[in-house]
């Protein structure tokens, strides 16, 4: 999976000179949490709803309704917006992305194709990416399942699930000797699973339908 089959292209993007004012009804309106900040075809930095909310004056100010708006009106996207900007290839793998975002303690990240801005990718597309290919809305069974820390286990553990199908399968944990998996089958008989996982002499750990 790659970040350009998740992100989304052609994002909403705002110039320095935009009022955080308008940043912030564009976010409302789109219903967005961040903005790219574009100097024409060059990306200069990342505002994010956050940013432009810290930006507005405390409730506990003691400056007038027309002195905020006025200063609101003068305070530009540039004066709060984040730079350098993080960002991603939109040829990355996806697991690189949310490395990033996890790492970095971000919500998203620009994608760029070398020096142009194609998309943005969120943690709510790495998390929908999750759920696709873990095959959550596929129904089956799923089952947790330790097995040797060897070769071949891998292969010698699926030999039993069939007529059942596999559809997705995830390392979960190393333990001391053995890797737990995560799988999800599906299709004839995946009642009889466990079982047959059982009498392979795998050890089944958890088991509940999908």
């Amino acid at each position: 999976m790659l970040v350009r089959d998740w992100m989304t292209k052609d994002p909403v993007v705002v110039a320095p000179d935009t009022p955080v004012l308008e940043a912030i009804r564009l976010l409302k309106e789109k219903g967005f949490r961040r903005l790219p900040v574009m100097e024409g075809e060059r990306l200069v930095g990342l505002v994010t709803d956050k940013d432009l909310k810290d930006a507005m004056p405390s409730k506990a100010t003691t400056l007038s309704v027309w002195e905020m708006n006025y200063l609101l009106s003068k305070l530009t996207v540039q004066e709060v917006m984040a730079k350098p900007v993080i960002t991603v290839g939109a040829d990355e793998p996806l697991e690189k992305a949310a490395l990033l975002m996890e790492e970095r303690k971000i919500g998203g990240l620009p994608v760029m194709e070398g020096e142009r801005l194609v998309g943005i990718i969120t943690v709510t597309d790495v998390l929908r990416a999750f759920i696709e290919v873990l095959g959550l809305r596929l129904g089956g069974l799923r089952i947790t399942v330790d097995i040797p820390d060897v070769p071949g286990a891998l292969a010698q553990m699926a030999q039993a699930v069939p007529p059942a199908n596999i559809v997705s399968i995830a390392t979960a944990a190393h333990l001391p000797g053995y890797q737990r998996l995560v799988m999800r089958v599906v299709g004839e008989d995946v009642e009889g699973v466990p079982k047959r996982l059982e009498a392979a002499g795998e050890r089944v750990v958890d088991v509940r339908p999908g």
